[in-house]
Parts: structure tokens; C-alpha cells; sequence
């Protein structure tokens, strides 16, 4: 990276992202110290502006966060930083230092997809998973249309709670059979998210 550490008298801005669900957790500053502190151990390290030297993020508390990846911006004078982050990561004990959940349900799809795709390369014996690859895309058609009617009956006649366990059957089992065909499931939500833009003008 070729960080500009003299825009801000030898501080860029490092904004934190938690990898999995993409919260925003905190900002923080580094110095080019603390930059490569972060890079060498993996772990974010500011420089603190109140105690005037650098700071591991969970030096005391043991609420690290654990680099994932780390990006400049256009201007190479800010970072974003992903990580995965062990606690809550503001001093009040909240989640996010905006005092929100440091969570995003939605996001599952994509590491279940991710975990499915996996699956899909390594076909590893016993796994239930690649038992559907290797019954064929009928089969495995098959099986999404049976987890369908599942989901129906239980809309009709069911429980909200069977409604929900037999729609993530439903889901599950497909994002299966888009993996056989070379989709992922953000494919549905290109295909999703175009037709809003498109149909959102007619309403």
C-alpha cells in the first residue's frame, strides 16, 4: 500500500468493518507504526491521540480484532479495515461504537453459500451436502420442489414456527442447486435488485 501518513499530520483514518455481518464498528487512527504493527501481527493497532502512543485494540480487554483484509481509498489517505472481531468492540461494552447489534442475518446467506460452494470443490464423504451433487440436478430439483409444498402446507395449515424451519429447508436446497449449475445465491439478488430499479418507476 502507499499510504499518505502526511495529510493529517501523520494520521489516516482506519474505519473498522466487521467481515461477516459489514457493520461498521469503529474509526480509529494509525501512524505508519501502527500500520505495520497491524499488518505484522494480524491484529488492528492504533495510535491512540489521549495516551500518545500505540494501542492493540484488546490489549487489556482481550476484545481483539482479528485482520481479515485491509484496503486504502481512492485517495490513499483513509483505511478500511475488515475483521473479525472477538467482544464487543466499544468500551461501553456495546457491540459497535454507535451502540448498535453487531449483527446481520441476511449476511448468512453469503457464508452458507461460501460454505455450500466449498462443498461443491471438495465433495468430502459422509457430508449430506454432497450427497445432493452427486444425485444430479433432477434429484436435486426434485428435492426444492418437496421442500416448496413443505413450505406451503405449513403456510396454510401449519405453525409460523414449521413455516420458518421448512422456508430454510427451502432456501438451503436451492442455493444447492444454483451451486450445481454455477449460480450463487447474490445472482438472485442481481436478478432481484435490476427489476426493482426497473419496476419502482411504474408505482
Amino acid at each position: 500500500m502507499m499510504l499518505d501518513f502526511d495529510k493529517m499530520n501523520g494520521l489516516v483514518p482506519a474505519i473498522i468493518q466487521d467481515a461477516d455481518t459489514a457493520k461498521v464498528l469503529m474509526l480509529g487512527f494509525m501512524n505508519r507504526e501502527a500500520y505495520d504493527k497491524t499488518v505484522e501481527t494480524g491484529k488492528v493497532t492504533f495510535f491512540s491521540r489521549t495516551k500518545n502512543r500505540l494501542w492493540t485494540k484488546g490489549e487489556e480487554s482481550g476484545n481483539f480484532l482479528n485482520v481479515v483484509s485491509m484496503k486504502e481509498d481512492c485517495d490513499k489517505d483513509t483505511l478500511l479495515i475488515q475483521v473479525h472481531p472477538v467482544g464487543p468492540v466499544c468500551h461501553t461494552g456495546a457491540d459497535t461504537c454507535w451502540g448498535e447489534k453487531n449483527e446481520q442475518p441476511v449476511m448468512f446467506l453469503k457464508l452458507l453459500q461460501d460454505f455450500i460452494d466449498k462443498r461443491h470443490e471438495e465433495m468430502p464423504e459422509g457430508s449430506y451436502t454432497t450427497s445432493l451433487f452427486e444425485s444430479g440436478v433432477n434429484k436435486m430439483a426434485q428435492k426444492v420442489g418437496e421442500e416448496a409444498v413443505e413450505t406451503v402446507i405449513e403456510a396454510c395449515n401449519g405453525t409460523d414456527e414449521r413455516l420458518i424451519y421448512e422456508g430454510a429447508d427451502l432456501l438451503y436446497h436451492l442455493i444447492v442447486l444454483l451451486t450445481s449449475k454455477g449460480y450463487r445465491i447474490e445472482d438472485l439478488a442481481r436478478e432481484l435488485e435490476e427489476r426493482h430499479s426497473v419496476n419502482w418507476k411504474k408505482h
